[in-house]
């Protein structure tokens, strides 16, 4: 089964012997990120299409993979993205399947290389309802980057895992045991802007350094 048999909180701190901590955010204060026309442009007519659609590949589609590739734009190409790929890291934990969509901090795109960082989209507009699949990624990424980038850097790196609906995101920060929970919610189809300046701290604070 994979990501998707950690169904609930509970299930993943079990397996995986992890604590969680509740805060309201993590990332530093930033200044307002602009987006461009074309994303602006882009968002202006797949809102409301997306809004009114109980469609999971609609909401991928119309809000989630034009924001990332906007972070993409944003910085200047100097990371790679990955959407609806095998990500399996160790199967014996149940670590494994297909993850929604993976920011390597390569530029290449034919093969996902450390360090990442995981976005899921939440399959209901509950975001409560897969935080535990979130964080069973999150862990997957960890193990991911530790194994394939030790040798490149000795500087420990955060671990950033981003999670998304058609309403809300919330973007998480984890170490090796605990795993810190943004309850603050960003209310993408109100004001992705605020969701866009975020994953713009939050993607470079967790594979670009």
């Amino acid at each position: 089964m994979g990501y998707s048999q950690f169904k609930t909180l509970q299930s993943v701190k079990q397996a995986f012997g992890i604590s969680l901590k509740e805060g309201d955010r993590f990332l530093p204060d930033f200044s307002p990120l602009k987006p461009s026309e074309f994303l602006t442009a882009y968002l202006h007519e797949s809102l409301p299409i997306v809004a009114s659609s109980g469609s999971e590949k609609a909401r991928s589609e119309g809000i989630i993979y034009p924001i990332l590739l906007e972070v993409r734009r944003i910085l200047d190409r100097q990371i790679s993205l990955f959407s609806g790929e095998d990500f399996t890291v160790d199967e014996s934990s149940g670590l494994a399947g297909i993850c929604d969509f993976i920011l390597s901090r390569s530029p290449e795109v034919l093969e996902i290389e450390a360090p990442v960082v995981v976005i899921v989209e939440a399959k209901r507009t509950d975001l409560k309802s897969g935080l535990g699949q979130c964080i069973a990624e999150m862990i997957a990424a960890q193990r991911f980057n530790q194994k394939h980038f030790s040798q490149m850097t000795t500087t420990p790196q955060p671990n950033i895992g981003i999670y998304s609906s058609v309403n809300n995101g919330s973007i998480n920060n984890g170490s090796p045991k605990l795993i810190a929970v943004n309850l603050h919610n960003h209310a993408i189809s109100h004001s992705y802007q605020g969701f866009l300046n975020h994953l713009n701290l939050a993607v470079p604070r967790g594979i670009l350094r």
